[in-house]
């Protein structure tokens, strides 16, 4: 508890209990029939030094004055020609002059002033948001902060210009005005975008130019929120959409180009392998012809010897010539038994019992040696 409250009470008990003594007395005395006795003799004595202990105390509690760490006192007085002095009372215990001065404090703490569209959340109850309008005619609603200090140096003269009435004569004032001022700079869209960074700065430089001049001490400018009319929100909000869907158009095309991109690529590459594996193929079999043609080289009668292994059972008739390896079929022969062949060098051999078609052939028939 502050010493000068302590003073207070102490004085404001005595002043009690002096003049409650005294009423007792009187009451008494009267009561007796002896009211002019109270007033001779020790009880006149008795009572004029309590009422100058009585007296003192006040004046002492008058002279005290303690200021928290918290708060700055500016002392009024009629003993300057000003008025004040005109330096202000940092925290501590001050003696000052009863009855010719007195202290107004004032709190050098930060503090903030909010105004909001939220009944319970601005400085003044109700809707105190600023609504201002852009550029290209749009209303718009503005929650603010601004936090600020009383500056020690400067609270005499903020006294003698504003009082107490800084916050709601200065502060609130010059605010909203800059806020109307600087929103008349962009359009909606731009307050709805990265320009809301630019008007908090400016609006943050200009408010601290203009406080700091009128002794407050300015630390920042909050754009809390803002708010749009219902018809420009309605439009934002179908924007979104529209852009929403155009968005996921593109994506799901985007999709189908690259699963068309996909198939296109696997086409490519299946043909590409098909292409390379009939060269593979190719390669393969030029390589098996050119072995092949060496190996005949080296041996003809190696392929009629493969032809012979790969004759069909249904073959009827077949000619050997000695000189060449081919084989002639003859589907104009008449059914008969099968025919067992046999491959001789010198003669042609025909199985015995095989009649052959007039002017075809006239083979030379020679019996097996």
């Amino acid at each position: 508890m502050n010493i000068d409250l302590l003073l207070k009470i102490g004085s404001y008990l005595a002043w009690g209990i002096f003049l409650g003594t005294v009423s007792a007395l009187l009451i008494r005395a009267a009561a007796r029939g002896q009211l002019s006795a109270a007033f001779a003799g020790r009880s006149v004595t008795a009572m004029i030094f309590a009422l100058l202990v009585v007296i003192a105390s006040s004046i002492l509690s008058a002279s005290v004055v303690f200021i928290q760490p918290q708060e700055v006192g500016v002392v009024v007085s009629i003993l300057y020609a000003e008025g004040f002095r005109d330096q202000p009372l940092r925290s501590g215990l001050h003696l000052i002059v009863p009855l010719a001065e007195e202290v107004v404090t004032y709190p050098i703490y930060w503090q903030t002033y909010t105004m909001s569209v939220n009944p319970l959340e601005g400085a003044q109850v109700g809707n105190d948001a600023v609504v201002a309008r852009t550029r290209d005619g749009q209303e718009v609603f503005i929650d603010c902060s601004i936090i600020f200090r009383i500056d020690p140096v400067q609270v005499v003269w903020l006294n003698v210009d504003w009082q107490n009435r800084y916050i709601v004569d200065l502060i609130r004032p010059v605010t909203r005005g800059l806020v109307r001022t600087e929103v008349s700079q962009f359009t909606v869209d731009e307050v709805n975008s990265n320009k809301r960074e630019d008007l908090e700065n400016s609006l943050n430089d200009k408010l601290r130019e203009i406080l700091e001049e009128k002794g407050l001490m300015f630390d920042r400018f909050v754009l809390r929120n803002i708010t749009f009319s219902p018809e420009y929100a309605a439009a934002v909000e179908q924007k979104q959409v529209a852009l929403q869907r155009t968005a996921q158009r593109e994506y799901e095309a985007e999709q189908i180009r690259k699963l068309a991109a996909g198939q296109a690529d696997q086409v490519k590459i299946l043909a590409q392998a098909n292409a390379d594996a009939r060269v593979i193929q190719a390669t393969a079999e030029a390589r098996a012809l050119q072995l092949i043609a060496a190996v005949l080289g080296q041996n003809p009668n190696l392929l009629t010897y493969q032809y012979i292994n790969k004759l069909s059972p249904a073959i009827k008739v077949m000619l050997v010539p000695s000189n060449a390896p081919y084989i002639l079929p003859l589907p104009d022969l008449y059914a008969g038994e099968a025919i067992t062949s046999v491959y001789s060098t010198s003669t042609l051999t025909v199985t015995p019992g095989i009649t052959f078609p007039t002017g075809i052939i006239t083979p030379v028939i020679t019996p097996v040696q």
